[in-house]
């Protein structure tokens, strides 16, 4: 789809055109309900931002500064707060097709196979619709006429893989009553295709019109006829119900649909019932205690260090290496990458390295910082506190790509403190609206909406953090550096891949989610052009860029525009590295450190 992008009344934010804005919408609520759309809605993105970036200013971009899709973007991230994203592999034995009901438990949900026989059903479906234990689509409560639609329908989902999802609505075999059904193909394990059939034969959550009323701003009658709606009543059932005129209701309708920018009372429901779903899952993800990095095979436990930051926040961080040798800061990145491969820490323990890892706000047991605090400041703050607490009067820094910004900042602000920082994978400030473009599709999503839409990134995080856990992190790595060999190669060494996923555990773990602190670091400082910051280094400490050719963010062209606007940085570039470059060259990386260790 070619989009039309147009000016608002100021003429200077542009926004997209009515359709794209319609698929966008759609798309959401698609990710809202289960996070493996992601990439979808990433593809959908690029196709129609893509376009809109050239329109704008690099050093003020304003894109989709618009009112009605910031507010989508917010109610959509509102709902992922409610989804449930630990639902194992779907398979074919009797535990895994129960476990892919399971977050059914309000819903009657049943599992169809290609001869329509229902292979599972939960308890809410043999209950309310009375199906007997070997049952069949037409033991459905489906009038006879309606049928055949939904065989019609199962048949093109079971064949048709561009289409995996459909919204029925059908009258029952019960007077005057119309079920809503949402169809939705699933792949098991060995390949078998299945279709999940969901109806809206549902109790309503508790407090769900309070959700309905606070997501879209309904008053408390709209959000009773949207429940209403729901259950499948009739406009003149309502109007009898509420002792209302049926243009009455038609026109709270109406509001109704104004509000929630859906066009007709069908996709009115299918939100509904999707909020439903997500609304009968699982709440947020609350921050955990995290006492010990554990280890899993080779990789030894580390116990967490704990201090009071100056606003009585608590900041944690890790030691690794030697406990009592050189210091060294490592900044682990967005990621929260804190532990290094097995080898690495012995390495470092061998050579009396003490390597420093504060948990920046919001990642593991370091508490987030408030709304109204500049993220960044706290993070220089809390990093210098825990270099007080260690006893550190100098030292070098081991950045990881994004944190190249906070390394000098850090240097900046405490003149003769750092000898010298080593960024891996670095980013230095992006100055040319190119350098968004070249990044690989999945780094371009976040890093260019973080500096061209902030106002909807904290929606586009969270959904990746959910992704994360819905697909496990060796499937979503595989999915954000799929087309870098060399990151895969080095993500698939024993090491390499126990360190990450250990140490990421307090970005994302089954209790804990950074996906606030993810975002608040994004539109902070370090999409800004920071060069001036990084110039007053010159001549005052050594900077080394040590890359890889096949980083996803930071390619070869890019690397080399950093190379001539910054020819007094030293730089190295290994072919056969990404982003995760450091995993892969630390060796490389503590040799070029030793010099800058100091007295």
């Amino acid at each position: 789809m070619t989009s039309k992008p147009r000016a608002t009344d100021d003429d200077d934010a542009i926004t997209l055109s009515d359709e794209d804005r319609a698929a966008t919408i759609d798309r959401l609520y698609d990710v809202a309900l289960d996070p493996t759309g992601y990439e979808a809605l990433l593809d959908h993105w690029e196709s129609t931002v893509g376009p809109l970036r050239a329109r704008v200013d690099l050093n003020a971009p304003r894109l989709l500064d618009d009112p009605r899709m910031a507010a989508h973007f917010r109610r959509a991230t509102e709902f992922l707060d409610r989804v449930k994203v630990t639902a194992p592999t779907p398979g074919t034995t009797a535990e895994d097709l129960e476990a892919i009901l399971a977050p059914f438990d309000r819903v009657p949900a049943a599992l169809l196979d290609r001869n329509n026989d229902i292979r599972a059903a939960n308890a809410a479906a043999r209950v309310v619709m009375q199906l007997p234990a070997q049952a069949h689509l037409g033991d459905l409560p489906i009038h006879d006429a309606d049928r055949e639609a939904v065989a019609e329908t199962l048949a093109l989902l079971f064949e048709d893989r561009a289409k995996d999802s459909a919204v029925l609505r059908v009258r029952s075999q019960r007077a005057d009553h119309l079920i809503v059904f949402r169809l939705q193909r699933c792949i098991a394990a060995d390949g078998t295709v299945l279709v999940l059939a969901a109806s809206n034969e549902v109790s309503l959550p508790k407090g769900f019109c309070d959700i309905l009323r606070q997501a879209f701003d309904l008053t408390a009658t709209e959000a009773d006829i949207l429940c209403h709606l729901v259950d499948c009543r009739s406009v003149s059932d309502i109007a009898v119900d509420r002792d209302r005129s049926v243009d009455t209701i038609r026109a709270q309708i109406k509001s109704i649909l104004a509000k929630t920018e859906t066009h007709s009372q069908l996709e009115l429901v299918r939100l509904a019932l999707s909020m439903i779903d997500m609304t009968a899952l699982t709440v947020r993800s609350a921050t955990g205690q995290h006492d010990v990095c554990r280890g899993s095979a080779t990789l030894a436990e580390r116990g967490f260090h704990s201090l009071q930051a100056f606003d009585g926040r608590r900041v944690d961080y890790l030691v690794l290496g030697a406990p009592q040798g050189r210091p060294v800061l490592y900044l682990p990145l967005d990621f929260g990458l804190v532990r290094w491969p097995a080898s690495a820490e012995a390495c470092a323990t061998a050579r009396s390295l003490r390597i420093i890892v504060p948990l920046r706000p919001g990642y593991g047991g370091s508490d987030m910082v408030g709304r109204g605090v500049d993220y960044d400041t706290a993070l220089i703050q809390d990093t210098m506190l825990v270099l007080a607490a260690e006893g550190v009067a100098r030292c070098p820094i081991i950045a990881l790509s994004g944190d190249t910004y906070y390394a000098v900042r850090l240097a900046r602000a405490n003149p003769g403190f750092f000898t010298g920082i080593i960024a891996c994978s670095g980013m230095l400030p992006l100055t040319r609206r190119e350098q968004f473009e070249r990044m690989d599709k999945w780094h371009r999503f976040i890093m260019a909406g973080a500096k061209y839409t902030p106002h909807l990134l904290p929606f586009m995080v969270k959904a990746g953090f959910l992704l994360a856990q819905k697909l496990g992190k060796r499937g979503f790595i595989h999915a954000v550096f799929g087309n870098s060999a060399a990151d895969i190669a080095t993500f698939e060494e024993r090491e390499v891949y126990e360190a990450i996923v250990t140490g990421s555990d307090v970005a994302l773990s089954k209790t804990h989610c950074a996906h606030e602190a993810f975002s608040r670091q994004l539109i902070a400082g370090q999409l800004t052009d920071w060069t001036s910051d990084l110039t007053a280094l010159r001549g005052q400490v050594p900077l080394i860029l040590m890359n890889g050719a096949q980083d996803p963010q930071v390619p070869v062209a890019t690397y080399e525009e950093f190379r001539r606007d910054h020819d007094w940085i030293e730089f190295h570039l290994f072919e056969d590295a990404g982003q995760l470059a450091f995993f892969r060259h630390w060796r490389d990386v503590l040799d070029r450190l030793i010099p800058l260790l100091g007295d």
